[in-house]
């Protein structure tokens, strides 16, 4: 079976065109956050998944349960997606329309593990660096694992940025074992 980021990413195009187009990009990233919603409760889940279901009644008990957080637009967008079959893509086609609009307004989300936490200095310091280098708007996001034993690693989209001691050693005993 193929991917479903792939099977999501011609849907997740469309509306975010369409978004972009009409200048809706917060309205459809709440229809789509809220469709998302819904269609991963356990009990939606099977509704859209059960075969006895025609694919237009799925389409309409979704937009039923989304009520007034769809506009015209948005539950057109489900219709189509109910007749293609591909409700239960909505979580990944709402992530993916979220990338979109990343990538359009030129902002990133970081998300920074440390073996230790960052003080606020640290985190605009790291920030600005990123920023220059990503030339993007950063929102950081800070965890911490001790098993780093020293240093950080920085997820940036598809950019990992290995700061850390474990890191360091990983590729010295890789190096070592050529």
């Amino acid at each position: 079976m193929a991917d479903t980021s792939q099977l999501a990413r011609p849907y997740a195009k469309a509306s975010f065109d369409l978004a972009r187009e009409s200048s809706q990009l917060d309205q459809w990233s709440a229809m789509l956050a809220t469709a998302a919603r819904v269609s991963l409760d356990k009990r939606m889940r099977e509704v859209l998944s059960d075969p006895r279901r025609s694919r237009k009644d799925k389409a309409t008990l979704l937009i039923d349960v989304c009520g007034d957080a769809l506009d015209k637009h948005g539950q057109n967008f489900i219709r189509v997606l109910g007749d293609q079959n591909r409700l239960l893509l909505l979580p990944e086609v709402a992530e993916l329309f979220e990338e979109e609009r990343a990538g359009f307004e030129k902002r990133t989300d970081v998300v920074i593990v440390s073996a230790y936490p960052l003080d606020d200095e640290q985190q605009n310091t790291l920030a600005d660096a990123l920023k220059k280098r990503l030339d993007r708007e950063i929102s950081i996001t800070t965890r911490v694992d001790k098993s780093l034993l020293a240093g950080a690693v920085i997820h940036a989209g598809d950019t990992v940025i290995d700061g850390s001691l474990r890191g360091r050693l990983a590729k010295l005993a890789s190096a070592l074992n050529i």
